[in-house]
């Protein structure tokens, strides 16, 4: 599904780079219990989850065996009014626009259930029942920028208490679809997309935290109405490493996005 995209979209006055801050870092800050979802479900994102649910179900919700108790805790947390899915993650996943991952607080903090239906580079199938350590392996530094101070910071957080961070990709389109990395995209720049992800860790219970990603998106060319947040994607994009660069798309498209903020924002 690709997603409709609004002209003036808040990513590109509040971006989620803004300062020039690295992209690959913990970020997490504290908001309030009713900052947790910050939206209900549009029709939009419903009928994109249900079609998705109904008839790519192993795609796109999996669950460990010794998940149960996890999943009914947080339906006290997030009210489900059908059950119409075997693993009660499913039903939970259509109450809200995010999706969802259920991570195990304590000892291996492995993935033990999830809806993800707006995935970027990213298989739910090759990630269930792993620790978030090995869902951080591609990207040997992402472990050192955020899988070791996540695994800490799951494990010390305090209960009921929501976090935010925000983290962002730049993609060939809008489909909110994409298992794998795509690379350098077919389609020309101008018709690239900012995907802006607002991610929410909120340890709902003593042994679960719940990890929830609600994507947004803006039409790339549009940055260059906002040449600060511009300048500040320049500076953000200096701070990748090379594996970071590769997970990106490569440094080709790295290169590219550079090349065409500079040269508009010197006319």
């Amino acid at each position: 599904m690709s997603q409709v995209i609004e002209a003036n979209c808040p990513i590109l006055s509040n971006p989620p780079w803004k300062g020039g801050k690295a992209k690959y870092r913990l970020g997490l800050k504290p908001i309030h219990c009713d900052e947790w979802f910050d939206a209900t479900i549009s029709s939009e994102i419903y009928k994109h989850k249900k079609s998705l649910i109904d008839f790519k179900y192993d795609e796109v919700i999996a669950t460990t065996t010794d998940s149960s108790e996890s999943q009914i805790y947080l339906s006290e947390k997030i009210s489900v009014h059908n059950e119409d899915y075997p693993d009660l993650i499913a039903n939970i996943s259509l109450q809200v626009p995010d999706d969802l991952c259920i991570i195990q607080s304590t000892g291996e903090q492995k993935l033990l259930a999830a809806s993800v239906c707006s995935p970027s580079y990213w298989n739910l199938k090759e990630k269930i029942g792993k620790s978030l350590r090995e869902v951080h392996k591609p990207v040997k530094s992402l472990n050192e920028k955020i899988g070791n101070p996540i695994e800490k910071f799951i494990a010390n957080a305090p209960i009921n208490k929501p976090f935010k961070r925000e983290n962002w990709f730049i993609h060939g389109d809008s489909n909110r679809y994409h298992l794998e990395p795509e690379g350098m995209p077919k389609t020309p720049i101008e018709k690239w997309v900012i995907r802006s992800e607002r991610e929410t860790l909120c340890r709902y219970h003593e042994k679960y935290t719940l990890f929830a990603i609600n994507v947004r998106f803006s039409k790339f060319l549009n940055l260059l109405d906002y040449p600060e947040a511009a300048n500040e994607m320049l500076c953000s994009l200096s701070t990748f490493d090379d594996e970071e660069i590769k997970y990106f798309g490569g440094e080709n498209k790295v290169s590219k996005i550079k090349s065409f903020l500079q040269s508009h924002l010197r006319n």
